[in-house]
């Protein structure tokens, strides 16, 4: 695996330590800009608007430009460094919130082309390996990343955070700088081009699965604390191990179904919605059990997130892996967790109960195997296109 890949997944982690570190220190970011914790919330929602919206829109604009892969990265990286400087130094929640928005955008970009560069560096069949190094970023932020923000915050102020995670987007645009080749004129692709993609009703289908993969994980993820404090019975004081629990199970996940996902790619996510769906309906049985839920636990987390390789080479086989495709693919996971983890509060606000979060996710983890089905026993080309069902073109 190229150094290069590593590199890539290093500025995943950076983005998404910064995405998710604000849940860490909400009572200092409260304190320091005078607002209640309800509004620090929203600033994690402002950085997941500009990744949605925000995102796509930035990569037409690079792309009718026709601004290469690494130079497009290399800039918001940049600017991703000069937003986050100013989240670091702001003194008004007003401030604060334009920066996480900018963020956000730049953010979504950055997970676009990193993908895109990685699709570049390796061989078709090693695509999906390479894409579980990088997303192992994404896991590792929330192993690594947002405990020791934490604990950074705890001990010398919310700034230094927010200051770590400029120095480490600084260190990956040098690093990108040194070791990605500059493009060729072969490698360029137009808007037109990139555009042509979404006449490729595969490329929605594999969307579609990724939305609802992503929406029955984070339906049940979001609510793990009340569940396993208020069902389950544990203590608060054991939230944080549980969880990271949960994170390492992600983590060994994502290794082992990066080691097969190019070979396998529908095969394991039919496997994984299968497992998943399972598990949670006897999380949502056996709740009330402490062994049986934190074995489920993990279960949960070795077949849920770590299904983001099988996705991403799903997605990179369908489509050319340009960055207007991964962009929006980034923009579609973040609205099946928005709208999974609505759902799952909806359940609860209508008086199911705390067990209905799981209940929904089982429901859309059903829905994820549905939308499967029609591609399972196709194998997929190399690289270009899907492996689309018999007759189908």
């Amino acid at each position: 695996m190229p150094l290069l890949v590593y590199i890539l997944g290093l500025t995943i982690f950076s983005i998404t330590t910064s995405e998710f570190m604000v849940a860490g220190m909400m009572p200092s970011l409260a304190q320091a800009l005078g607002q209640p914790v309800t509004q620090i919330g929203y600033l994690i929602s402002l950085y997941a608007m500009g990744m949605v919206i925000g995102g796509p829109l930035f990569t037409i604009g690079l792309l009718r430009l026709r601004i290469p892969n690494k130079k497009g990265l290399l800039w918001l990286l940049g600017l991703y460094a000069l937003a986050q400087s100013a989240a670091a130094s702001a003194n008004n929640y007003e401030v604060m919130a334009i920066a996480r928005l900018a963020t956000g955008v730049a953010g979504s970009v950055c997970f676009g082309l990193s993908l895109a560069i990685c699709a570049e560096a390796v061989k078709p069949q090693m695509r999906g390996r390479a894409a579980a190094v990088v997303i192992g970023g994404l896991m590792l932020a929330g192993v690594v990343g947002v405990p020791v923000s934490t604990l950074i915050d705890q001990h010398f102020g919310w700034r230094a955070s927010f200051w770590l995670v400029v120095a480490l987007a600084l260190l990956c645009l040098g690093l990108i700088a040194l070791l990605v080749p500059p493009a060729k004129a072969s490698d360029k692709v137009s808007l037109g081009d990139e555009l042509g993609e979404f006449r490729n009703r595969h490329l929605w289908a594999a969307y579609a699965s990724s939305a609802l993969i992503i929406g029955a994980i984070f339906a049940a993820f979001s609510y793990f604390t009340p569940i396993l404090t208020e069902v389950s019975g544990f203590p608060p004081s054991s939230i944080p191990w549980l969880l990271g629990v949960y994170g390492i199970a992600n983590v060994v996940g994502n290794g082992v179904v990066g080691r097969f996902a190019d070979q396998y790619t529908i095969p394991i996510m039919v496997g994984g919605m299968i497992v998943l769906g399972s598990s949670l309906a006897l999380f949502a049985v056996f709740a009330h059990h402490q062994n049986i839920s934190v074995a489920l636990l993990i279960v949960t987390g070795l077949v849920g997130m770590s299904m983001n390789p099988a996705i991403i080479a799903r997605v990179m086989r369908t489509a050319h892996p340009g960055p207007l495709v991964n962009t929006v693919h980034t923009s579609v996971i973040n609205i099946g967790l928005s709208v999974g983890s609505w759902a799952g509060g909806a359940g609860i606000a209508a008086g199911y109960g705390l067990r209905s979060p799981l209940w929904v996710g089982v429901a859309l983890a059903f829905l994820g195997l549905v939308s499967l089905l029609p591609y399972l026993g196709h194998k997929p080309h190399d690289a270009g296109s899907a492996a689309y069902p018999a007759g189908v073109d």
